[in-house]
């Protein structure tokens, strides 16, 4: 025989999932903003020298600096803060028997996680997006802000450029000038299937120019070489020339993947894979993470469950150290599989995915083990 509730009164379970659901964002939420007070207060007092040499208005620290640094702290330690969370106010609810009230009333363990899920999820579409879009518009400001105001002098003048510009086309250049727009000793060369050479071009200087998009060559020499291997020679004093790259290909603070949104990111890849450089690697796994991390909020948040509702002598202070001890290990075991996948043969995929699987193995035994 089925019973219906009145339209006025609120299912048991609706209520059930509002209430560890508000639990839920609302410890998140706190925890969130005591740290970053407490953070930024330090960043502050480390800071402030640096603020007051470069007359940095107050306004411009609150609105630039910091306003841009909140979003990407947030996305960096959501799955900690998360954990920290829900080991938090689950184990006051064991605590107070509101775990064992909630299970003998005969709601599955599994119905009791589903508000939890759908607080991992919410703000794993919160980081994720942050991660993806919002978070390398706001690194583009900071970093912007950092060298005007707090580092001595930004970075504008590389030595030894070497890349594939296009498949079968190498460029050097000894140096390059980013505000000039300007690469001395430049060499381009034109190889066929076999790697032999079929073009060379050099020059003591090319200048970008804006007006007609083109480099302005001196002291340029083309030396070309035909299908019966005959070779010409050209020599021009200066002369304006299309190499089909742009200033930025040269420019390598233009390569920082964490100023990149995803789109951005994942042409960079491409163009990167085509030249043979050795950023590719890193620009991967930046993606990886920022496509599957968001995972971590819901894994950490199921340990985190499985952990605190089983009510143990000690209470709180037992869960928190058993879960900082798991969150540890993770993060660790993170660090680890980036450095086989930056120095190894681990695929960027691989290195970010097995530290999401193992742990969700983790989390799938615990809350099995877990009293019901």
């Amino acid at each position: 025989m089925s019973h219906r509730f009145p339209e006025n009164v609120q299912h048991p379970l609706k209520r059930l999932d509002r209430y560890i659901l508000g639990k839920y964002l609302k410890t998140f939420l706190l925890a969130l903003a005591l740290i970053i007070i407490i953070v930024i207060t330090f960043d502050v007092s480390e800071k402030l020298d640096k603020f007051l040499e470069h007359h940095a208005t107050l306004w411009q620290v609150i609105s630039i600096y910091y306003l841009n640094f909140i979003p990407g702290f947030v996305n960096l330690y959501s799955p900690l803060f998360i954990f920290i969370s829900v080991i938090f106010f689950t184990s006051k609810m064991a605590g107070n028997s509101e775990i064992i009230a909630i299970l003998s009333s005969g709601v599955r363990y599994g119905r009791m996680l589903r508000p939890y899920v759908y607080g991992a999820a919410i703000v794993a579409v919160v980081v994720f997006v942050l991660g993806n879009f919002v978070i390398p518009s706001s690194n583009q400001r900071l970093i912007a802000f950092e060298e005007e105001y707090v580092k001595s002098k930004a970075t504008n003048y590389y030595s030894n450029l070497h890349f594939q510009a296009e498949p079968g086309v190498q460029v050097y250049a000894e140096s390059y000038d980013v505000q000039r727009l300007q690469a001395f000793k430049f060499c381009r060369e034109e190889l066929d299937a076999n790697g032999r050479l079929l073009r060379r071009e050099t020059a003591n200087s090319i200048t970008y120019d804006t007006s007609t998009n083109l480099w302005h060559c001196t002291a340029y020499s083309l030396r070309s070489i035909d299908s019966l291997r005959r070779e010409t020679l050209t020599l021009e004093r200066s002369i304006d020339i299309d190499f089909n790259i742009e200033p930025e290909d040269l420019n390598l603070l233009s390569t920082r993947v964490e100023t990149m949104n995803t789109p951005d990111l994942i042409h960079y890849i491409h163009r990167e894979q085509m030249r043979g450089t050795g950023t590719v690697k890193a620009a991967q796994i930046e993606l990886w993470q920022r496509l599957i991390n968001p995972l971590a909020i819901i894994v950490m948040t199921l340990i985190g469950v499985a952990i605190a509702a089983r009510k143990r002598r000690g209470g709180i202070g037992v869960h928190l150290a058993i879960g900082i001890s798991i969150a540890f290990a993770f993060i660790v075991f993170m660090k680890i599989t980036t450095v086989f996948a930056t120095n190894g043969d681990l695929s960027p995929f691989m290195a970010v995915l097995l530290p999401q699987i193992i742990f969700s193995i983790a989390a799938a035994w615990l809350i099995y083990k877990a009293p019901k």
